[in-house]
């Protein structure tokens, strides 16, 4: 029989491999296929390994580990990694997706490993009845805990000889562009050092979303989106020609709205 497989994402190496050694002990079985250090290399290992079992550290930086279960959410079994017990466990015992808690306890993984072991046995799909529901209270919880963040209102830029302070309201997309950043705003293009990582986690989420590892976009400026093969779409934009590509990994930013 084909091993399980399965990724572990954490921004601490340290957690990532007592997390590995305790599932080797519960589940001697099971093939970790990656590590990842944040949900966005969570996101492009899973995509490129698709492992059966992800374990999602929920606090990472850039990507969280709640932004890459919605974009990994359904194609595996999600099991979330916190150190705060009390995270929406009334909705994980809905048995939508399981969690484990750092430091971790080794009869509480087996317990989880039991399940996962049932589901991967049976054949059965991730369970989608209260998913999105757990998936949406996490990210409540998560801002709440978080409180109100001061997000980036302007976009320093070299244009000529001249420094541009670009308000970020009227950016309608950023590209990555080898080395430099390009910043399309209503005025014209720019290019800035920063990277699109920078970027993403510097700008409002319920304004700007990433769509593709090399594109965000204001989401104010987005006309329509051409849904397109193997789960990818593109964007059409207010006033402007260019389409920018969506990736499968980010698809599920349109699904939602």
């Amino acid at each position: 029989m084909t091993r399980p497989t399965a990724l572990i994402a954490d921004d601490e190496p340290l957690l990532r491999e007592r997390l590995r050694s305790h599932l080797a002990r519960v589940w001697p079985e099971l093939e970790v296929v990656a590590e990842a250090r944040n949900g966005r290399e969570a996101v492009e290992l899973f995509d490129t390994h698709a492992p059966q079992v992800v374990f999602l550290d929920v606090h990472m930086p850039g990507l969280n580990g709640i932004d890459a279960a919605r974009s990994i959410a359904r194609r595996a079994h999600v099991v979330f990694v916190t150190a705060y017990e009390q995270y929406a466990v009334q909705a994980f015992e809905q048995g939508a997706i399981d969690y484990v808690v750092k430091p971790f306890d080794e009869p509480r993984l087996a317990d989880t490993v039991q399940r996962l072991r049932e589901r991967l046995a049976q054949a059965s799909p991730p369970p989608a009845g209260s998913l999105d529901a757990v998936i949406d209270q996490l990210s409540l919880e998560l801002r709440q805990r978080a409180g109100a963040r001061a997000y980036l209102q302007w976009i320093k830029a070299s244009v000529g000889a001249s420094v541009r302070l670009i308000p970020v309201e009227q950016v309608a997309y950023l590209r990555a562009d080898e080395k430099y950043t390009l910043v399309a705003w209503d005025g014209g293009e720019a290019l800035i050092r920063k990277t699109i990582r920078e970027l993403a986690d510097e700008l409002d989420p319920e304004r700007f979303a990433q769509v593709h590892r090399s594109v965000i976009v204001n989401l104010h400026q987005v006309a329509q989106v051409n849904r397109g093969p193997n789960e990818t779409a593109e964007i059409a934009l207010k006033g402007r020609k260019e389409m920018l590509p969506v990736s499968r990994s980010f698809v599920h930013v349109f699904r939602q709205m």
